[in-house]
């Protein structure tokens, strides 16, 4: 008679390759569904920002406000020696007399300058259709002769009557308006709460991420410490951002109008000042004003070649004294993002949270997502290669 089978000796259900194409299958299935939870989550938090945006924003703009502002608070206090209302108290009456200052002496000629420039804008258009009949006919006729095809004609047509379309749905109903007015009296209101926010999260004392690590004690402690880290570092770096970017914007505003109004641009007051405030957005202010600065200078009566040599000029110098000494000086290199960078997280952002709110955002943003990467890749992910993880700087 046999003898039965040993049990122990019995072969296991999967050899060693399968067991091992098992486990990266399921590890490859892993990191897909946290991805997908990720990307779902991120999904999620644009669509609330979209729905709550008109909560939101005031918020957001209070707070970063107010972490600008907050060393500026602490600096009364001590020497003034004053309380926190006081010293609050003082920033804001001091605000109100700068503001009053500005409306007074700036806004005027630049509220002037802008209506003259809107007025001004199609005596530029015939100016530059003329300027092409003179010099360029023969790329007049090559577009005549183009226009005159029975399909370009019609695609032009088409383009015409989908213009017309939209003029007519841009002329709002009684229901449409009432709508907009709605919307419109939200934007101011939101506007006017910005204030009040701001009042009390100057108030507020001490680290807003004083007490964070104690309200993340059911993590563990390495990683309730790298989170706090994280949170100020993102804190750091959008003040960095925030306070060093309305600087340079405010300077480089002054010295584009300034510099514009010397060499006879016209409106050079208010397009300088536009530009500086346009350059809170990285590149976005230096892109605009080039398209208007130069057509403007060469179309323009007493313009040409020379002026806008000159302009091009104001620019190189202004930019120079920007790239040089006030970003180093005021900024350091607290982001420390690569042009190509910022131009795509920019574009990013702006698209991701919906128009010029992930524009203004997409620096600090990014400059925090990329020492997050840092982090996790030093800590976390080394350990997948046999490393030891460093310890949060």
């Amino acid at each position: 008679m046999a003898d039965a089978p040993d049990t122990d000796t019995a072969s296991p259900l999967l050899s060693p390759t399968q067991r091992r194409i098992a486990g990266f299958a399921l590890g490859l299935f892993a990191t897909i569904a946290a991805g997908a939870l990720m990307v779902g989550l991120a999904l999620l938090g644009v669509f609330l920002l979209g729905v709550f945006s008109g909560v939101l924003w005031p918020l957001v703009t209070a707070g970063i406000m107010a972490l600008v502002l907050m060393p500026l608070v602490h600096l009364l206090e001590s020497r003034l020696r004053v309380g926190r209302v006081s010293a609050v108290v003082t920033i804001y009456g001091a605000f109100l007399l700068a503001a009053t200052g500005l409306f007074v002496t700036v806004v005027p000629p630049a509220v002037s300058q802008l209506l003259d420039f809107i007025t001004f804008l199609p005596a530029l258009w015939e100016r530059a259709l003329s300027y092409g009949r003179d010099h360029y006919p023969q790329w007049v006729e090559t577009a005549q002769r183009y226009l005159e095809n029975p399909d370009i004609k019609a695609a032009v047509k088409n383009l015409v009557n989908e213009a017309r379309g939209l003029a007519t749905h841009a002329v709002p109903s009684l229901k449409a308006a009432g709508s907009g007015v709605l919307s419109l009296f939200g934007f101011f209101t939101s506007l006017a709460i910005i204030p009040i926010y701001l009042f009390f999260f100057l108030l507020s004392s001490g680290d807003p991420t004083k007490n964070l690590g104690d309200q993340l004690n059911f993590l563990k402690p390495g990683l309730r410490d790298d989170l706090v880290f994280l949170v100020r570092e993102f804190i750091a770096i959008v003040i960095s951002f925030f306070r060093g970017q309305l600087i340079i914007g405010l300077l480089m505003g002054v010295l584009l109008a300034l510099g514009f109004t010397l060499i006879g641009l016209k409106f050079g007051l208010f397009i300088g000042l536009m530009l500086g405030i346009l350059n809170i957005v990285p590149y976005l202010g230096t892109i605009i004003g080039l398209s208007i600065a130069l057509p403007l200078a060469f179309l323009q009566p007493a313009g040409g070649v020379q002026l806008v040599g000159l302009v091009l000029l104001v620019f190189i110098i202004v930019q120079n004294i920007e790239g040089w000494y006030l970003t180093p000086k005021i900024m350091g290199q607290r982001t420390g993002l690569h042009p190509v960078t910022i131009i795509v997280a920019i574009f990013f952002w702006g698209t991701a949270l919906g128009g010029i709110l992930g524009m203004i955002l997409a620096i600090p943003l990014t400059a925090f997502f990329v020492t997050a990467w840092r982090l996790v890749k030093r800590k976390y992910l080394s350990v997948l290669s046999g490393h030891m993880p460093d310890s949060v700087g």
